[in-house]
């Protein structure tokens, strides 16, 4: 039964995975204006304190926790920042195919993981955040970045792309550890 779980569960996370890169690869060919790009930063930034949200009440892990925790600091920062710089330049976010699509994709996430407790969460919630932040550095690098019209925009941009690969590179980490049954310390640079 427990293998069937598994099984399950890997199932269920190369759907969400191939969604999610069917969605980048729509966006890399996508042109954006301003408006539509803070919406999806936006609806990034949101998705990613609500999956850590969850994870914070719900992992045991300390590694796993030290993450989450990480991650609804910096991207509460980062949601705070696109909003107070969206105020600042009168850019009202719009919403648009691939924003919408993060949210989608962040709902169907937290219903799976709604349902699993102990590793198997930490497992499915550190994948998704691999595959969420991959998906982030590419729309970053293939759309956002180069599609940003404002310089102070592009600039925000550039700096959360920084942040957003600094966490990329953690969650590798700790998903490594979690395959080899352990966690790691939450230990990122904070820059």
């Amino acid at each position: 039964m427990k293998r069937l779980s598994s099984i399950v569960l890997v199932l269920l996370v190369s759907v969400f995975v191939s969604q999610t890169a069917v969605a980048a690869k729509k966006t890399a060919n996508a042109k954006m204006t301003d408006a539509q790009i803070v919406a999806v930063v936006m609806a990034a930034n949101t998705g990613e304190v609500d999956a850590a949200n969850a994870a914070v009440n719900k992992t045991e892990n300390e590694g796993v926790k030290g993450f989450a925790q990480q991650m609804i600091t910096d991207h509460t920062k980062m949601n705070d920042d696109t909003k107070a710089l969206a105020t600042k330049l009168n850019i009202t976010p719009e919403e648009n195919a691939t924003s919408k699509k993060l949210k989608d994709t962040n709902e169907k996430e937290m219903t799976k993981m709604q349902g699993l407790s102990g590793s198997a969460f930490d497992k499915a919630y550190v994948d998704a955040q691999v595959t969420d932040h991959t998906t982030v550095l590419s729309m970053l690098d293939k759309t956002l970045i180069p599609n940003a019209q404002n310089d102070e925009l592009k600039s925000a941009l550039k700096d959360a792309r920084t942040k957003v690969s600094t966490h990329l590179q953690h969650a590798k980490q700790l998903q490594a550890s979690l395959k080899k049954g352990g966690g790691v310390k939450a230990t990122m640079n904070k820059k």
